[in-house]
């Protein structure tokens, strides 16, 4: 399983929108779309 798919599948486990994971991880939203559809990681 990639990387992109685990984030999004326990992100929906937590019941948390990918605006508010990227509040708990200090980066934006945008960057959380970005990991969960194969962009950079960086």
């Amino acid at each position: 399983m990639e990387i992109g798919t685990q984030i999004k599948k326990y992100r929906q486990d937590l019941g948390l929108s990918q605006e508010a994971l990227a509040e708990e991880v200090f980066v934006t939203r945008q960057t959380i779309s970005n990991w969960e559809n194969g962009g950079s990681l960086r």
